[in-house]
């Protein structure tokens, strides 16, 4: 999946002020080299706002770096199929004790142009050049992507590091690629990341109503557009 994320600040502004102000993030930022811009186009490695239950059990938000890392691979695993999280190694124990949900404003995807009439051959279909879509949850300003995370030693510190489960594509979205990030309903957010909820039946409840257009060039937005 192409799977890299949009965070429009006029929506989420309040969110990226109150991570920025934390000074757990502050050192997360310095140590790992990356800008806690936050807003704009984010990709693995980058650190981005999650929604996971602090202390307490309540919903919280917290600065986390986008990926698993592991030793097989020099990239951060950033996508974890939904079919093998609750038995593979890598993300089974994130699965049961440590789910998050990553708001986003939409998501990207590369797929292959869309027609109203198309007479080509799937050969001819799957020739032509990929596009980049941006896809949201239709109806909302906010998508709420489900996730998994877990904790990592880097530059002497332990670092949260989250993965975005994908599920087989649904609904429009199967025009454009065959698999989908996992997306919740925001009244459903609590019960996913809750450490006792029942995240099979939350999965039986993902949203599958996308809408999409062509995607624009963005660029990361500057610090300016978010006043501290």
């Amino acid at each position: 999946m192409c799977m890299s994320l949009r965070i429009e600040p006029k929506e989420m502004a309040e969110v990226l002020i109150k991570i920025r102000k934390m000074s757990f993030a502050q050192e997360m930022s310095i140590k790992l080299g990356k800008s806690l811009i936050m807003s704009g186009d984010l990709y693995p490695s980058d650190i981005a706002p999650v929604l996971a239950p602090n202390k307490y059990g309540k919903k919280a938000i917290f600065p986390m770096a986008c990926g698993f890392t592991h030793q097989a691979t020099p990239k951060p695993l950033a996508n974890c199929r939904i079919e093998t999280a609750d038995r593979k190694p890598l993300w089974r124990d994130s699965w049961y004790r440590r789910r998050c949900v990553i708001p986003s404003s939409w998501y990207y995807e590369l797929g292959y142009p869309l027609y109203d009439e198309d007479s080509r051959s799937m050969i001819e279909h799957r020739n032509t050049k990929k596009i980049k879509f941006a896809i949201q949850t239709e109806g909302s300003d906010i998508t709420y992507i489900a996730g998994l995370y877990r904790y990592e030693e880097h530059c002497d510190m332990q670092v949260p590091m989250f993965s975005i489960l994908t599920r087989e594509a649904a609904g429009t979205v199967r025009d454009i690629h065959d698999r989908m990030p996992l997306i919740l309903d925001k009244e459903n957010i609590l019960d996913w990341i809750r450490t006792d909820g029942d995240s099979s039946d939350i999965v039986e409840k993902a949203l599958t109503n996308m809408v999409f257009e062509k995607a624009v060039e963005y660029h990361r937005s500057p610090n300016e557009l978010i006043t501290m």
